[in-house]
């Protein structure tokens, strides 16, 4: 981590661009979580509103002490909070049998030991055949919102939908993940690249571009 991470600072939050293979909290095996590095950076504790997980880049939310900790949790659930994100898929979203380049995916996730409700919204910019797999392998590129804000929620809906996100080593395609990895596609395909929050008495929305192994996928396999 380094200061030029950070996206926004006011009196109770920061906003962080945090790198793909980030764990966002320290555990077993994890020697470098981005809350142990950040507290050291800053000089003070931070504490967690939201996570994301260690292969998926994108925009952290992190308080300053822990009754702002308690205040953003709360608000993140609030409807006025939108979370974008980005992902490449291998292959378009099925609906009711159906591809679609747009729609609404609705079904039960497993989160945090238990089975809930999750809904999940997206849009396909644009796809492609791979010849270089002889067209077993479609790639699309995805924006997403979510209904719900679940655990895996997007990677498990979209590999039920039978598009996983490419490099999704644990809920995706093991075959697909194989033909794309020889095309350089390694790291998780999933970023959370837009954030609405209510801030300064009204709605201030946070935008980065795609993470450079995001990116370099768009423009080498998808233009």
């Amino acid at each position: 981590m380094n200061s030029a991470s950070l996206l926004y600072e006011n009196s109770e939050i920061l906003l962080v661009n945090k790198p793909a293979g980030v764990s966002v909290q320290g555990g077993a095996g994890v020697s470098h979580p981005l809350d142990k590095e950040l507290s050291a950076q800053l000089g003070y504790q931070v504490c967690l509103v939201h996570r994301l997980d260690k292969d998926t880049a994108g925009i952290l939310v992190v308080a300053k002490n822990p009754v702002a900790a308690a205040k953003w949790i709360k608000l993140l659930q609030d409807s006025r909070v939108k979370k974008e994100y980005a992902a490449v898929l291998l292959g378009i979203p099925c609906i009711n049998g159906k591809h679609c380049l747009k729609g609404t995916l609705r079904g039960e996730v497993e989160a945090h030991g238990r089975v809930q409700d999750a809904e999940t919204h997206y849009t396909i910019e644009k796809s492609c055949a791979l010849p270089e797999t002889s067209g077993e392998v479609v790639l699309s590129l995805a924006r997403i919102t979510l209904g719900t804000g679940r655990m895996h929620q997007i990677r498990i809906q979209m590999a039920h939908a039978g598009a996983p996100v490419a490099a999704d080593d644990q809920h995706g395609n093991f075959k697909q993940n194989k033909l794309v990895r020889k095309l350089g596609i390694r790291k998780l395909q999933l970023a959370a690249v837009k954030l609405t929050l209510p801030l300064d008495g009204g709605q201030r929305t946070f935008e980065i571009p795609l993470p450079q192994h995001i990116q370099s996928v768009v423009d080498t396999l998808l233009c």
